[in-house]
């Protein structure tokens, strides 16, 4: 099987595309593919993976309902609903029968979509084929019928579960074929480069990916033996991530104590502090702050003649620390550029036309925005990055309806553009600042290495981040253009990044 299983990213895109051709419907409104005939997705990989936080992007990505359940947290009861006596009559002889109640998972289908007014989604359940023996009967009629008890999942709402493959969890139930010929099974391993791509958008810390890029078999680890259970999954290594974030800004160490409490094999948590500590020793000898700011540090001799891991912990520091600003500056350009049109649209009129103030019309268009935040944010039909645009967008709109309404006129057009203008050349002044810091990290490079593979490793790292691409892309680097042309080809370059970190 092995080979011929998905990386979570691949996992990702092959559940959007199930669900848009669940969705797709022909000339007569009806779905292309009957409703009895969607498979629910049945997602079976390793504990840790990410199958969890796909589905909440999953759900982003597509601005549909997520409601999301762990079912080995549930009873009988609490699945099919709670039974109670009803009166009914058959062959003209009243009976008393059993009916049930409606199951808390579809009810709580019901409540999202009366909650947000959005009719379709993901009822995803987790752990599916862990459940006790009362709930394997319930479950296995949910998987074929899509019901719990006497009730259906409403119509829009995609299935899809997620269970573990039985080596990692004793509780496993083996599925029979009925069954199984009735989902859309997708079998997922843990994978290094995929982890990776997910981390450069969100953000994993940086001596994290250093330490990966060095020891790529410590991502993932999960062993079961007379020592008890003790493992390492993407998961843990994410959490890390965002507590050191977290700890760094409060002043506060991290060591062995705190790195074991999410990658619990006591190995791999050692080894991570060791070199967690040896990253920032870094920081502090080779000073990032004056690099980026275009100094070159003293011990010229000791960068050029130390030991690998070391020149590559370096590296990532720089890029680090570049990352965080070309994050920075995507938020900024996102927030202005909707702030423009948002402008626009009030002073033209072309929201609100009834209301002839500008001022009047700003405040209808912050309170709309205001309720549509409170709509959908945290409920997954927009993504992270969308939320914190939007909050941003209706704090600065705020900010612009208390300037107008102290000064002498609240239509105040040439007010607006001062305004405007403001917050473009604080942008632009941050954007220049990163395109500088860019440039010190090449003339760093250059002075110390020269066009050899510390260079390429830089470029090789530009090349794979989301945020750094998208600064490049907009705002141009000539001296990215210069080394990138002097040095090999992308994929030639790939193949020795490669080779040099296999060594």
């Amino acid at each position: 099987m092995k080979g011929k299983n998905m990386n979570i990213k691949q996992a990702k895109q092959e559940i959007i595309n199930t669900i848009k051709a669940y969705r797709e419907k022909d000339e007569m409104g009806n779905y292309l593919i009957p409703v009895q005939k969607q498979r629910p997705i049945l997602l079976i990989g390793p504990p840790g993976i990410g199958k969890t936080a796909i589905m909440e992007q999953v759900a982003e990505e597509l601005s549909v309902n997520l409601v999301s359940y762990t079912i080995t947290h549930h009873t009988r009861q609490s699945a099919i609903g709670l039974p109670f006596i009803s009166k009914k009559e058959y062959g003209g002889k009243e009976t008393s029968v059993t009916e049930y109640t409606m199951s808390e998972i579809i009810a709580s289908v019901y409540d999202k979509i009366n909650q947000t007014g959005v009719k379709e989604g993901i009822l995803f359940l987790d752990e599916i084929n862990c459940v006790s023996e009362t709930l394997v009967p319930t479950m296995l009629q949910f998987l074929q019928y899509k019901t719990f008890g006497a009730h259906s999942v409403p119509e829009g709402f995609i299935i899809v579960t997620a269970g573990n493959p039985p080596q990692y969890n004793k509780a496993v139930r083996d599925f029979d074929i009925v069954t199984l010929d009735r989902v859309k099974r997708i079998d997922i391993e843990e994978d290094l480069e995929a982890f990776k791509e997910y981390a450069d958008v969100n953000g994993v810390h940086g001596s994290i990916l250093a330490y990966l890029d060095i020891h790529k078999d410590n991502f993932y680890r999960i062993k079961n033996d007379i020592q008890g259970k003790r493992f390492v999954t993407a998961r843990g290594w994410e959490d890390l991530s965002q507590l050191i974030r977290a700890y760094e800004k409060l002043g506060i160490d991290v060591d062995e104590k705190v790195t074991l409490q999410y990658l619990q094999e006591p190995e791999v948590a050692r080894d991570f502090a060791m070199y967690y500590a040896l990253y920032h020793k870094y920081e502090d000898v080779y000073n990032v702050d004056e690099i980026l700011e275009g100094s070159v540090p003293a011990e010229r001799d000791k960068l050029r003649k130390a030991p690998f891991d070391e020149k590559l912990s370096i590296i990532n520091l720089l890029i680090d620390r570049l990352n965080q600003e070309f994050k920075t500056y995507d938020g900024e350009l996102k927030v202005q550029k909707k702030l423009q049109k948002e402008i626009t649209d009030i002073v033209k009129g072309n929201i609100f036309p009834e209301e002839e103030s500008i001022y009047k019309r700003l405040q209808l268009r912050i309170k709309q925005m205001r309720d549509e935040f409170e709509k959908k944010a945290g409920e997954h039909l927009m993504d992270k990055s969308s939320e914190i645009v939007l909050k941003r967008e209706i704090h600065a709109l705020e900010n612009l309806g208390k300037e107008l309404a102290g000064s002498e006129m609240e239509d105040n057009k040439d007010l607006i553009k001062e305004w405007f203008a403001g917050r473009e050349m604080d942008r632009r002044e941050s954007c220049e600042n990163t395109g500088r810091h860019l440039a010190n990290c090449f003339s760093f490079l250059q002075q110390i290495y020269g066009e050899e593979q510390e260079m390429v490793l830089f470029l090789t790292r530009l090349d794979a981040g989301h945020y750094s691409l998208n600064y490049i892309q907009n705002e141009g680097s000539e001296e990215y253009y210069k080394y990138n042309k002097m040095l090999l080809l992308r994929d030639v370059r790939k193949e020795i990044v490669e080779q040099i970190l296999e060594v």
